[in-house]
């Protein structure tokens, strides 16, 4: 079952700070036997080309504790990176345009329902690789299997977050971040230089992907990591939330949490 929620999940009752960096608590989840709260850590509105270790030096290292886990969102470290598209350097196509009349729009983003991000995939995969995952998404569907086209064209394509007049940020209107590129590189350049393990994800209200790891993690599968967040406290609105640390508690008593309403779907 997936969880939407209405708007921004920075609960005021949630909020603390601590040396001048302001987190939300996210609650507790109890994954296999481990008790791990989640700390969401706002920052400001990340632009391109900023540093990420700078950003963790800043916002995280205030908040670690040695054993913590830290999860950053696919989209802050692309923005980092300049791995960016404009929607005035996609020429759209008129089978861009065709397809996505019939692509299937989520509460958690447009999908391909967006002919620059659709086009964005034809250029990356190839007309005819593209077709090939129209044609078997479209059987999915009709058998209750979603997710196929993806699933087809690959982490670089899912991975394509934009383009999206509804979003939050008026940057992502006319812009499109692409997956990281070299994720396990930068989760171990954070640990080299920060002590601080790390996974990038791309994370949503639907779905949860392992896209790099640091060393330190390596030993734990990518499941077990996915389950920290399988919630997505990093949220989906305007939290300015991208890094979420994950700490072990064991025993003490978790945080008090007051978890925002849900809008339970499918």
């Amino acid at each position: 079952m997936n969880y939407w929620y209405e708007g921004n999940l920075n609960e005021n009752v949630n909020r603390r700070e601590k040396d001048g960096v302001v987190y939300y608590i996210r609650g507790m989840r109890e994954v296999d036997g481990r008790r791990m709260e989640r700390y969401g850590i706002h920052t400001h509105f990340v632009e391109e080309g900023e540093s990420y270790i700078r950003l963790i030096q800043d916002y995280v290292m205030p908040l670690y504790q040695p054993g913590d886990i830290l999860s950053i969102s696919e989209k802050v470290i692309a923005m980092c990176q300049e791995n960016t598209v404009h929607m005035e350097d996609v020429e759209v196509g008129w089978l861009a345009k065709l397809l996505s009349r019939f692509g299937h729009r989520t509460k958690s983003g447009i999908g391909v329902t967006e002919p620059h991000k659709l086009q964005l995939a034809i250029n990356m995969r190839g007309v005819p690789r593209v077709l090939f995952a129209a044609f078997i998404g479209a059987f999915g569907k009709l058998i209750g299997k979603r997710g196929l086209f993806y699933r087809i064209l690959g982490v670089e394509v899912a991975g394509i977050d934009g383009f999206y007049e509804h979003s939050a940020f008026d940057t992502y209107h006319r812009m499109a971040t692409l997956t990281p590129k070299n994720p396990d590189r930068v989760c171990q350049r954070i640990e080299d230089k920060t002590g601080i393990p790390a996974m990038i994800v791309d994370a949503n209200d639907i779905d949860v992907v392992i896209l790099g790891t640091s060393l330190m993690l390596r030993s734990t599968a990518d499941d077990i990591l996915s389950e920290y967040i399988r919630d997505n406290p990093a949220g989906q609105d305007d939290e300015c939330t991208p890094f979420v640390l994950i700490r072990d508690i064991g025993d003490a008593e978790a945080e008090r949490y007051i978890p925002k309403m849900a809008i339970i779907s499918e």
